[in-house]
């Protein structure tokens, strides 16, 4: 088997266990905090979640240019590796937190080592040949979204038997047990880049942002996050509307609800990198833009939980085509001795946009109503659109565009 094809397939083995396993947890945090901390106000339980979830999203933003630059000049495996194995750590100390503010310190932390998802995008990317890198950024996103949609049902079960410290316990040693697989099954011949191509933090932000593309893309990367955060804060109450129920239905909705749309992401993300890596990346990236605006709008309207399900499912399917399509414009964009780097970069717009999401879903959603939320992130998407035909469809294409940078 060729190397980049194992790697891929390592890669995506196990980043679906390290996400599988960091998704455990994370959706039952108000539980967690209001039971094992003793905190039963629910204004501060879920003041104190959105702060601790939030702050892994917080420091990953501010040092991913830095683990981006280090990558380029040392090598992505390294990267990967010094991720894993201190995520590992951080992860399991996290269930012996003794306090509220142990708990977000240690989040804060988790942030600062993490970044094992971009350093494996950035590794893919440089090794696998261009005409396939569509495709293989979409198995990458599908085992992450496959993982990320297991965790929560694999954490429901266990949280009853075993309780939510010992989950943190468990996810740190799947995380190591992952690590461990890329460490003696991963190789990647890094060649040192020269010394010309060597530059620092504030030389790259200059170089980057002097491209027309890669802000574009920074920017749709943001919107992506956003149109997946945004209703998150509201949505078991939406369902609740719309069952006119609370309790267990409500929780069995939402893991409906939230399961299609994961499920239709899955098996739609290779093959929309298949037609980009055919068609180009730039016209499934608007498609899908557009797609997706557009599914929004009747997921304000409808009447019933099923119509509901049924649109998040073909939400899912565009939203399938979004980050691979990103991912591969991102490495034909970029020169070979930057991709790390531009990774990084873009990996801290992902936080960004994973922190505003639930932000200002949740503030629109006191303010206007639920169903704004849906509307307002339908426009977003719609003028993210426009940027990227502007950027791709109304200009001559530069070729080569690495030399923009």
């Amino acid at each position: 088997m060729e190397v980049w094809r194992r790697n891929l397939y390592v890669l995506c083995s196990s980043l679906f266990v390290v996400m599988m396993g960091m998704s455990m947890i994370m959706p039952f945090l108000p539980l967690y905090i209001q039971q094992d901390f003793g905190i039963e106000d629910p204004h501060q339980v879920t003041t104190w979640a959105g702060l601790i979830f939030g702050a892994n999203f917080l420091t990953a933003g501010l040092v991913s240019p830095v683990w981006g630059n280090l990558a380029d000049k040392h090598g992505r495996k390294i990267m990967i590796l010094r991720s894993g194995y201190f995520m590992s750590i951080t992860v399991a100390l996290t269930g012996f937190a003794g306090s509220l503010w142990q708990l977000l310190a240690l989040r804060l932390i988790n942030g600062l080592v993490g970044g094992i998802i971009p350093a494996s995008t950035a590794l893919v990317a440089s090794s696998v040949p261009k005409e396939r890198t569509g495709w293989a950024q979409g198995m990458l996103q599908s085992s992450v979204t496959a993982g990320t949609i297991m965790g929560p049902l694999f954490g429901g079960v266990l949280a009853g038997h075993i309780g939510f410290r010992m989950i943190f316990v468990i996810t740190g040693c799947l995380l190591l047990l992952a690590t461990l697989v890329i460490t003696f099954t991963v190789k990647e011949n890094f060649v040192p880049p020269e010394k010309k191509d060597r530059s620092n933090l504030r030389e790259d932000f200059r170089m980057i942002f002097s491209s027309k593309e890669l802000p574009a893309l920074f920017f749709v990367t943001v919107m992506i996050q956003f149109a997946l955060f945004s209703i998150v804060p509201v949505l078991p109450i939406y369902i609740s509307q719309l069952v006119g129920s609370e309790g267990a239905k409500v929780a069995l909705w939402a893991g409906i609800v939230q399961a299609a749309m994961g499920v239709a992401n899955v098996f739609a993300s290779p093959r929309l990198g298949q037609l980009g890596d055919q068609f180009g990346s730039q016209k499934v990236l608007l498609f899908a833009l557009v797609a997706a605006a557009v599914i929004f709008i009747p997921q304000g309207l409808v009447s019933a939980v099923w119509q509901l399900v049924i649109l998040r499912f073909l939400l899912g399917l565009f939203l399938g085509g979004l980050l691979p399509s990103v991912n591969a414009l991102l490495r034909r964009a970029t020169p070979a001795h930057m991709v790390s780097r531009v990774y990084g970069y873009n990996q801290s717009f992902v936080s960004i946009g994973s922190m505003l999401g639930p932000m200002i879903g949740g503030f629109l959603a006191g303010y206007v109503s639920i169903e704004g939320v849906f509307f307002m992130t339908s426009v977003f998407l719609l003028i993210n659109a426009g940027w990227v035909y502007y950027t791709y469809f109304r200009r001559t294409p530069v070729q080569g565009t690495g030399s923009e940078l």
